[in-house]
């Protein structure tokens, strides 16, 4: 166990790192991340609200859509990252990081206290439910018959409230943080035990902790905020441009817009790339370079990676090296060793959606 935003955590549970891995790959895990920050945002001016926070088009998604998007700082940093889910139950539900709970429900509430003091009708509500992520191939015949919903029509990041095994209320959302097919439940705190042993009673399922989670999500090129992205990168920087919807960069009226379409026009000093590498594996914080020995850029996020038996790693280097393909080199405990720039994903990502 260890300390993590305030919480207990669990690095791994009986079987290793490796072996958590690769059954979540394989067969489902089982995740618990009621660490995360979960919000409603009710009132009419809700979409409004949210979109004065964010750089995603919210008024776009249809009823129980959701998407992942970002709070942006007036320098067009990233403050977080976060799901935002338009329920048709007359409000926004908002997951966002443990690491950054305070910081972004202040972030919000300093917001809200501006709209409502402009007359705006909108809302906070905290949601103090338990949160559990079942990621895996094999989600979906394991979950099907413990819920009351038909999840053969809950695609990629869709949400629908679910009786799940006999617990009412239960908000069932096609995500996660794995690159698997999976799904995020929240569920009302006195259930979540109950729930999670009636999954845990299925073969398929075993418990996972943050040490597999994050293997997952770096073979899934995800970022970790903090690590990855934090309020020094922006988004084209980050190469998360695809948050930002069309109409956002038309109308642009997020936080740090100005910055950020100008990047986007002009290109940015930096990018955030994928890496294979030989030799030792690489950490955050370790020097890239290019093939004649100067510093390019940095590691933010690197593992061996379970799957494909290399060393991978993401990071920032100067635009000029961010082509795929070209050669580079990492220096670990002072040694040089080569690696080059690739596509991620790392491996290929399994979201369910509809054909």
């Amino acid at each position: 166990m260890v300390g993590f935003a305030g919480w207990s955590m669990p690095v791994q549970y009986k079987d290793s790192h490796i072996m958590s891995h690769m059954h979540t790959r394989e067969h489902c895990s089982l995740f618990d991340v009621s660490h995360m920050l979960q919000t409603k945002i009710l009132g009419k001016d809700r979409v409004k609200f949210m979109e004065s926070l964010v750089v995603g088009d919210i008024a776009e998604l249809k009823e129980n859509q959701g998407t992942l998007t970002l709070f942006t700082n007036e320098n067009g940093g990233i403050i977080d990252d976060l799901i935002v889910t338009k329920t048709s139950d007359g409000y926004l539900y908002v997951v966002s990081n443990a690491g950054c709970s305070e910081k972004d429900f202040a972030h919000m509430q300093s917001k809200l206290k501006e709209f409502k003091t402009a007359g705006h009708d909108v809302d906070l509500e905290p949601v103090d439910n338990a949160l559990i992520a079942l990621q895996g191939p094999s989600m979906m015949k394991v979950l099907q018959n413990g819920v009351s919903g038909d999840l053969t029509k809950l695609p990629f990041m869709t949400s629908a409230l679910m009786t799940v095994y006999g617990v009412p209320g239960c908000r069932v959302t096609r995500c996660g943080y794995t690159g698997e097919d999976g799904v995020e439940i929240s569920i009302p705190v006195k259930h979540a035990v109950h729930i999670a042993e009636s999954l845990l009673k299925d073969s398929e399922v075993k418990l996972a902790g943050l040490g597999s989670r994050d293997s997952l999500r770096l073979e899934a090129g995800l970022c970790l905020y903090g690590n990855d992205i934090d309020e020094t990168s922006s988004p084209v920087e980050a190469s998360l441009l695809w948050t930002i919807g069309k109409r956002r960069r038309e109308t642009a009226d997020f936080p740090g817009a100005s910055t950020i379409i100008r990047q986007i026009k002009e290109k940015t000093q930096r990018k955030r790339v994928g890496l294979i590498s030989t030799g030792p594996p690489v950490r955050q914080h370790i020097p890239i370079l290019n093939t004649e020995g100067r510093v390019i850029g940095e590691v933010t996020s690197g593992c061996p990676s379970p799957c494909l038996k290399q060393n991978i790693a993401m990071g920032y280097v100067e635009t000029a090296y961010s082509k795929v393909g070209t050669p580079v080199q990492v220096e670990v405990r002072k040694k040089i060793a080569e690696a080059f720039v690739t596509k991620m994903p790392f491996v290929p990502t399994h979201y369910y959606v509809l054909k």
